[in-house]
């Protein structure tokens, strides 16, 4: 009885694992956006859905696996996220945060209404073939869908680490989000800058719908957990980390999966709200943040 359940642990603690990097994933877009422009976008879970939905398209009308339509998904939110941060988001930066809330809560509002309009409020799901198969690692057993997106998401994550540490411009916007009047003194466009962190943030938070779609179907309810879970796991890993946020997502993918075993499904956010209140009364910066002089 004992070694059964010991195994049924380590295949929950697998299974969530392999969530919590497309979580990770999710969340290092907010991450990214919060620790460049020290903007917080509540549309996030919003942006996560309409990445759903587009992959759900994408395979509904035109027979392509939402991994394939992954690249495209991605460029288009790239390109929707720097018009947006241009046109609607850059007037904001600098305003007071509740005036910031209120535009992004709008955005949020549209994005979900829109959703709502288009596709209503029925859940929308894709049927793959992987979804039958499974990997077998000793006595562990790996369902394909789940192993592929976190092999994507880890992927994904490698190339933005790529980006930020080896290309003139992810350089440049780490040193704007270092030092912004040192960006500025320096000849740095830094609103192109932030225009570029805004697309990059929104690109990965599409790439994260296109993946999570092929686990779990989409509702436009969705959107607002996507929001709140997004902003738990950044803040337990540390705001403005891209490690953390990897971290962050796959604390808070083992932590539902143990709950599903451990207690009930439905209550798997008690644990992650858990999980966030422990680490804000022991280490309120976040696994990997630094703390304040």
């Amino acid at each position: 009885m004992t070694s059964d359940f010991l195994l049924s642990l380590a295949q929950a603690i697998t299974k969530g694992l392999l969530t919590g990097m497309v979580y990770g994933l999710m969340a290092l877009g907010l991450s990214v956006i919060f620790g460049v422009m020290r903007v917080v976008n509540f549309a996030h879970g919003e942006m996560m859905v309409v990445g759903m939905y587009l992959a759900w398209a994408g395979f509904e009308y035109l027979q392509v696996s939402p991994l394939i339509s992954l690249p495209v998904i991605a460029v288009v939110f790239f390109v929707a996220g720097y018009a947006l941060q241009r046109s609607v988001i850059s007037p904001f930066i600098g305003r007071p945060e509740h005036q910031q809330f209120l535009l992004l809560l709008g955005i949020a509002l549209v994005l979900v209404n829109v959703c709502l309009a288009v596709v209503g409020p029925d859940s929308r799901g894709v049927q793959l073939d992987s979804q039958f198969d499974s990997y077998e690692f000793g006595p562990l057993v790996l369902d394909a869908v789940r192993l592929h997106a976190a092999i994507a998401a880890v992927a994904i994550a490698g190339l933005l680490w790529l980006f930020f540490t080896h290309t003139r411009i992810g350089k440049s916007i780490r040193a704007a989000a270092d030092n912004n009047m040192g960006a500025l003194v320096v000849g740095l466009n830094v609103k192109r800058l932030y225009a570029i962190t805004f697309g990059v943030g929104a690109a990965c938070v599409g790439a994260a719908g296109a993946l999570m779609i092929t686990i779990i179907p989409v509702t436009p309810f969705l959107a607002a957990e996507y929001t709140l879970l997004a902003f738990i796991i950044v803040i337990v890993g540390g705001l403005g980390s891209m490690t953390g946020a990897l971290l962050g997502g796959l604390l808070i993918g083992v932590s539902e999966a143990v709950a599903g075993l451990l207690v009930d499904p439905s209550l798997k956010s008690m644990f992650s709200f858990g999980l966030l209140i422990l680490v804000l009364l022991l280490r309120p910066q976040g696994l990997t943040g630094k703390r304040n002089p």
